[in-house]
């Protein structure tokens, strides 16, 4: 099992859980070949909207890949790639009070926000573990 983060608009990650599904960088499907069955998965959204809106600073959701395969959709004319996810309940969690305990940004507290803008990455067992235990996650 490998633990992903991505980084999403907060109303792009309500979209997807409302749908039951994960995209990331765009729609891009590189990402998403990534992703094994039983891998799990949070998302960190910088802002409201992609296009800005409020700072939200947050990890927004959390969940688990599905069994199937990476399919495209078309979406007003879009066409992404997705993969089914089953999201756990939880809670939005500000990343600043972990800044100095996560491996990804450990020793950056001053530019963590650079890790972050690559969009999509595999973090750690124990990140992830500390994540999940932020947003008061109910994994099953």
């Amino acid at each position: 099992m490998k633990y992903w983060l991505g980084v999403v608009s907060l109303a792009h990650v309500e979209i997807g859980v409302a749908g039951g599904f994960c995209q990331f960088n765009h729609g891009k499907r590189a990402p998403l070949d990534r992703m094994s069955l039983g891998d799990r998965f949070v998302y960190y959204s910088a802002k409201e909207t992609i296009r800005g809106g409020h700072a939200i600073q947050s990890f927004t959701a959390i969940g688990e890949v599905l069994m199937g395969d990476v399919y495209q959709v078309d979406y007003k004319g879009f066409k992404p790639f997705r993969r089914d996810i089953h999201y756990f309940p939880s809670s939005h969690a500000m990343i600043r009070p972990l800044l100095g305990e996560l491996d990804f940004t450990r020793g950056k507290e001053k530019t963590w926000g650079q890790v972050l803008r690559r969009g999509f990455f595999e973090i750690s067992e124990m990140d992830f573990k500390l994540i999940s235990h932020s947003m008061k996650a109910e994994l099953t």
